[in-house]
């Protein structure tokens, strides 16, 4: 995720790629770009859901 970036906007920007990389609009070097770029996003929002787990399993357990 672009700093500053929500998980939600992260989602958003990977639906685009993924619908342009589905309707064949980019040429080969833009593609290339695109799917680097997917793979950057999808280890962000993976790293941000595994953080926010922990401090959801962080806060149930301090309330027991």
């Amino acid at each position: 995720m672009k700093k500053g970036e929500t998980y939600a906007q992260a989602m958003k920007r990977l639906e685009e790629i993924v619908h342009q990389i589905d309707n064949g609009d980019l040429d080969i070097d833009e593609l290339t770009a695109k799917i680097k770029e997917a793979k950057q996003i999808i280890a962000a929002c993976t790293e941000k859901l595994t953080q926010v787990d922990k401090e959801v399993e962080i806060l149930l357990s301090d309330g027991q």
